[in-house]
């Protein structure tokens, strides 16, 4: 019998004020460990990169997808991670035996699925999808900087910091933010 081919998959980007909400799927290679696996958040930005790096090396199957601003605004937004983490699974280039998602909910996705609370700090395969969705992200972040400097993207990747909130107060709403968060509806519409 062949061996289990464990996806897990990871989110990064549900509390941001703007940019969509990147999802990855990943499955290890147990013959090429990696090591240094860790939740995304807990890494330093040039580690993930060089993680990031190994992955996509080393893993038998990874892929990255996200939910544009348009649909996080349409569906909510943990629909939309679903739907992002739904496209990661679907991008893969094998069909995982099981996928481990991280978190309380699970994408539908026509597999055997498992919400793991943590599993980004305690499976290897979902850290792995951790680091490749917040690098994905992070650098999407960096391309809107370019089109929109005035906000600052590239250093809060468009969380609701002091920096953020200011900017959006001196310039207004542009294009990539979320108009269903509510920071964003309170200066378009004077509501919360």
């Amino acid at each position: 019998m062949s061996a289990a081919l464990i996806c897990g998959v990871d989110e990064a980007g549900r509390g941001p004020l703007a940019g969509p909400v990147f999802a990855a799927a990943a499955v290890l290679d147990s013959a090429r460990p990696i090591t240094g696996l860790a939740d995304s958040k807990i890494l330093s930005e040039k580690r993930r990169r060089a993680l990031a790096d190994a992955i996509r090396t080393r893993a038998l199957a990874w892929a990255v997808a996200f939910a544009t601003v348009e649909e996080i605004d349409r569906l909510n937004i943990l629909r939309a991670t679903l739907l992002a983490m739904r496209r990661a699974v679907e991008r893969l280039s094998l069909t995982p035996t099981e996928v481990l998602v991280d978190g309380l909910h699970c994408p539908d996705i026509g597999l055997p699925v498992r919400a793991i609370i943590g599993g980004d700090a305690t499976v290897a395969a979902i850290s792995a999808a951790s680091i490749l969705a917040k690098t994905g992200r992070d650098a999407e972040m960096r391309r809107l900087h370019e089109q929109f400097p005035q906000y600052g993207f590239d250093r809060h990747k468009g969380y609701p910091t002091p920096e953020h909130l200011q900017a959006l107060g001196r310039h207004g709403v542009c294009e990539v933010h979320r108009r269903s968060f509510a920071p964003v509806r309170r200066i378009l519409f004077g509501v919360s």
